[in-house]
C-alpha cells in the first residue's frame, strides 16, 4: 500500500537564502511553511520550509557546513533534481513554465508531453538547482507506456 503522507523531503541549499525564498515565491508560486532564523551569530543555521500549492515540502537552507554547497558554489554540479507535480492542465504547467522564465529562470527543457502521461519541464534557478514540473494529461496504462518505449517497465504501484 502506498503511503499518501510525504516520506522523503528534499533539502536544497543556497548561497542568498533570502533571496532564494523571494524567488522560489515568486517564479515558481511556492509558499512559506515555516521560518526559523539562524542565531545572531550563525546566521546560517536557520531552517525554513516552503510547499507548492499547499502539498509537499521542501526545506531551504543555507550552506551551515562543508559538505552543503549550492550548485553555485560548486560551478554549477547538482547531485539531485527536485520534482513537482503540479495539478492543472497542460496549459497551466505551460503558463508555470513562462512564468518561471519571466522571473529569471533558466528553462533546460521546454514543456513536451511524455509517454507516461505527464507534460513536463525542466528549470534551473538562479544559484543552479535542477527543478522539474510535471502535470497529469492523461492517463497512461503500463501496457501503452511499455509499448511506447519498447522497454519493460517493473513497477509495484503501476498496473
Amino acid at each position: 500500500m502506498l503511503n499518501e503522507e510525504p516520506t522523503f523531503t528534499s533539502s536544497v541549499y543556497y548561497r542568498d537564502v533570502k533571496a532564494a525564498l523571494e524567488w522560489l515565491e515568486r517564479a515558481f508560486g511556492f509558499e512559506l511553511t515555516m521560518a526559523i532564523e539562524g542565531p545572531p551569530d550563525a546566521p546560517e543555521m536557520g531552517h525554513w520550509e516552503m510547499s507548492c500549492a499547499g502539498e509537499g515540502r521542501v526545506m531551504i537552507g543555507a550552506e551551515w557546513e562543508s559538505l552543503v554547497r549550492s550548485p553555485a558554489a560548486i560551478e554549477g554540479a547538482n547531485t539531485q533534481r527536485v520534482h513537482v507535480m503540479l495539478s492543472g492542465t497542460a496549459a497551466d504547467l505551460d503558463a508555470h513554465c513562462d512564468n518561471a522564465r519571466a522571473n529569471g529562470a533558466t528553462i533546460s527543457m521546454e514543456p513536451a508531453d511524455q509517454f507516461y502521461g505527464d507534460r513536463t519541464y525542466r528549470a534551473l534557478d538562479p544559484e543552479g538547482h535542477s527543478w522539474t514540473f510535471s502535470a497529469r494529461v492523461r492517463d497512461v496504462s503500463r501496457a501503452e507506456a511499455e509499448q511506447a518505449i519498447g522497454q519493460p517497465i517493473e513497477s509495484t504501484t503501476w498496473s
